[in-house]
């Protein structure tokens, strides 16, 4: 049995509105459709986005009233493809924060699932350089995998990634395919974007398709772009590098089966205690001093 399946990260840079992020986002869906792709993906945060200080300010709409949702939904439909929406700012009705939150749109231009960002980007880079999107953002609480004709999917967006745990979970619970839309900033991308991604291929035996956002933001900020489609050996498929366009690839999603086969670590866990032995050091030695 083969599972070949043709992809195409959109490689896009932010815009601060809406109906730019959308005309930006249908104009590469266009040469991904083209180039025989069937399941499209985009980045974090690709309805739109600009900064104020040190909060992501995205347009915020109710789920029914989101152009750029609403517009791929019409786009996946006409075209008879998949989409993944990486992320938009969605109104959350019972406060005053918003959800971003990850779409999965079937060809028919259904929404198959959602996902909301569980891990939020609460950091400092340096005094001039630090970001907290727990001050505008509603965290999520619930992991997500979507079977699709391409194999299951596991949800995630951009600073999960650093949380290895819920990539387990989600390979566990089945998903051949791990998801990592992001905004990843040029700094943090530049040292680890790679190193991450690449680790939860491996340790998972998935494949790893992260559609990342290139360039500046308005009201500051960059992001680091090099989308990237990783098989479960950890190997690059392909990388976007810098600028905007499409990064497509082609692979056979049986290979994640195939691999964990070779190296089942995911039915290799085990129970453990843990201890944390402390002690004292009130005895100094100097070097070369012999001990009684």
């Amino acid at each position: 049995m083969s599972r070949k399946v043709n992809i195409a990260c959109l490689q896009t840079c932010a815009h601060a509105s809406a109906d730019d992020a959308l005309a930006h986002a249908i104009e590469l869906a266009k040469r991904a459709v083209e180039e025989g792709a069937e399941l499209l993906l985009l980045p974090e945060y690709s309805g739109g986005l600009k900064t104020e200080g040190r909060l992501f300010s995205p347009p915020v709409y109710t789920e029914q009233a989101h152009p750029v949702l609403s517009g791929l939904q019409a786009f996946a439909k006409e075209h008879n493809v998949w989409v993944v929406l990486g992320s938009v700012a969605i109104e959350n009705p019972a406060g005053n924060k918003f959800y971003n939150r990850c779409f999965v749109i079937d060809n028919l231009g259904e929404i198959k699932a959602r996902y909301d960002k569980i891990h939020l980007f609460d950091i400092a880079l340096s005094e001039k350089q630090s970001y907290c999107e727990s001050e505008k953002v509603q965290a999520g609480d619930k992991a997500v995998v979507v079977d699709t004709p391409f194999g299951k999917l596991g949800l995630s967006i951009c600073y999960d990634l650093r949380f290895p745990s819920l990539y387990r979970d989600l390979s566990q619970a089945g998903a051949d395919i791990l998801l990592v839309p992001a905004a990843f900033t040029k700094k943090t991308g530049q040292a680890h974007w790679h190193a991450l991604n690449r680790a939860r291929a491996i340790e998972n035996g998935a494949f790893v398709i992260a559609p990342c956002a290139t360039g500046k933001v308005s009201g500051g900020g960059e992001s680091y772009g090099h989308s990237l489609v990783i098989d479960p050996w950890g190997a690059v498929l392909a990388d976007g590098g810098e600028g905007t366009g499409i990064v497509c690839a082609s692979f056979n999603v049986d290979d994640a089966q195939a691999t964990r086969a070779k190296i089942p670590s995911l039915k290799h866990g085990k129970p453990y205690t843990l201890a944390v032995v402390e002690n004292k050091f009130d005895n100094k030695r100097e070097p070369g001093e012999e001990v009684a």
